[in-house]
């Protein structure tokens, strides 16, 4: 009967162990951190702005039957093929009211290069960053450094200030000096899509 107790007793301190251990490892995983390694800033541009393509709709793209909409309130451009909608994207425009503005507007200019002539950084002989964020209407370069544009690739110019559609940082609302902000994944479609001369609205 002794040894009967004893066999009963061991069991019994096995089976808590075993428990303790389950109810705890399940607790180490539930506030064990995220080890994922953190997503790259074009990744997070992609993954919040989901853009529906229409590759059958822009095969049909010819210089006279494209056109733009952007809508400020909805925060969405439009590419239209005739009556189709080829492009429906997120976009992010003028952080102040006014800044992108209303009205008809064409392509003016393409440059896949472009870089901005109002806002970037000044940049040392090596071409170190200094000074970044300036506006180069109202900063003065420091010595021995020169202004440099903010990159604004896949550019396409609305107006002779320099109001345009470009690649951009997409943070889910108006956020840009007045310039169109685009994913980096549809900004090259539509510059490939747009002419010289096709009609772009930009309506509140």
């Amino acid at each position: 009967m002794f040894e009967l107790k004893k066999v009963l007793k061991s069991a019994g301190v096995v089976i808590f162990a075993l428990v303790w251990l389950s109810n705890h490892t399940s607790l180490a995983q539930e506030v064990a951190p995220d080890k994922k390694k953190p997503k790259k800033a074009t990744e997070l541009i992609q993954k919040q702005s989901p853009a529906k393509t229409v590759p059958r709709v822009l095969e049909k793209a010819t210089s006279s039957n494209v056109s733009v909409l952007i809508s400020l309130s909805k925060q969405r451009a439009y590419v239209y093929v005739g009556e189709e909608t080829a492009i429906d994207t997120p976009v992010s425009t003028g952080k102040r009211k006014g800044m992108t503005p209303t009205g008809d507007y064409k392509v003016m200019e393409k440059d896949p290069n472009h870089r901005s002539s109002v806002y970037g950084n000044f940049v040392d002989s090596k071409g170190r960053v200094v000074r970044a964020g300036v506006s180069s209407r109202i900063d003065s370069a420091p010595s021995g450094t020169r202004y440099e544009g903010a990159p604004m690739k896949w550019f396409m110019r609305l107006t002779s200030d320099g109001v345009g559609m470009h690649i951009g940082i997409l943070p889910g609302y108006p956020a840009s000096h007045g310039c169109v902000r685009l994913p980096v994944d549809i900004a090259p479609l539509i510059y490939n899509a747009v002419k010289i001369g096709t009609p772009v609205k930009i309506t509140e």
